[in-house]
């Protein structure tokens, strides 16, 4: 049986407290579903919350790593994919995702969101500030939701998937 592919994309270190629960209650709902969590597979910001909430409602959850670095893979990781090419794995995470879920931003989120425009993948972004939601919304009016909150998001995630 083939699984569905959610990619969750956020800050690293960086991500504020909401980025962080958004992203902990998207792979939640992703395990309810039986779906696949993706996540650059790290153990810090969104990627490591993503995972944690999968993890916790026995999803299962992939990880596209930058490097071969064991201290920096989540402990909530079933399958860690080892890339060593660093933000170029960037590429590999949206090429893989089914539809992206973005939960705050920065410089490495926004290049996912850019790459994902290319093959047409749907991106709900939920909390950006508006210049970046508005900004995307423009590259491509067809592929992109903005959202508050993981609510919103589960929402459009139903839609788009079931």
């Amino acid at each position: 049986m083939v699984k569905i592919i959610v990619g969750v994309m956020g800050p690293g270190s960086n991500a504020l407290k909401k980025d962080l629960n958004n992203a902990y209650e998207i792979g939640k709902f992703i395990a309810s579903k039986n779906w696949v969590t993706l996540t650059g597979g790290r153990n810090e910001g969104v990627m490591n919350e993503a995972l944690k909430g999968a993890k916790e409602n026995n999803g299962l959850t992939l990880g596209i790593l930058p490097s071969d670095d064991k201290i920096t893979f989540s402990p909530y990781l079933d399958i860690p994919v080892c890339t060593n090419m660093r933000s170029g794995r960037n590429y590999l995470n949206v090429l893989s995702s089914n539809i992206i879920v973005v939960c705050g931003i920065d410089h490495g989120t926004s290049s996912e969101i850019s790459l994902a425009i290319k093959p047409n993948k749907k991106i709900i972004l939920i909390g950006l500030y508006e210049e970046a939601n508005k900004y995307f919304e423009k590259l491509a009016p067809n592929l992109i939701y903005v959202v508050e909150d993981y609510l919103e998001a589960i929402e459009i995630l139903k839609k788009e998937l079931n």
